[in-house]
């Protein structure tokens, strides 16, 4: 959303917007984590459908990958280029509907997921209960 702001606020070029700018700048690199990182996912662990949380140091392409204990893909989501910052609300996070890459719901038991943004990779483990 500060983004969008400074966009808009480019546009206008007065001293006011000027300032705006710079201090909507300076507040988004507060904001900006410092490392890459991988959260855990929620609700946990009863719901099989679940989000994932992340924060991105630098801008990235974005992939989540959900293993089967068996070390077999279950499902990839591919989440494209995402702008350094925080992704951990519902509307941000990575979404999983608790299904295969086929679309059958998945069993009850533990799956791991792996984010990959860049050169970061991270793997969490997680159970799927129903």
């Amino acid at each position: 959303m500060i983004r969008t702001w400074i966009a808009e606020a480019e546009n206008d070029g007065t001293l006011a917007f000027e300032k705006g700018i710079e201090n909507l700048k300076r507040l988004l690199t507060l904001r900006l984590p410092k490392k890459t990182r991988l959260l855990a996912n929620y609700p946990n662990p009863f719901n099989p459908e679940t989000w994932f949380p992340y924060e991105l140091a630098a801008p990235a392409d974005v992939t989540l990958t959900i293993y089967g204990v068996n070390g077999q893909v279950v499902r990839q989501l591919a989440l494209g280029h995402q702008v350094a910052g925080m992704y951990e609300s519902k509307v941000r996070a990575a979404y999983w509907d608790g299904r295969n890459a086929v679309g059958e719901p998945v069993a009850s038991g533990v799956y791991f997921y792996t984010l990959t943004a860049g050169d970061f990779t991270a793997t969490r483990k997680m159970l799927i209960r129903k």
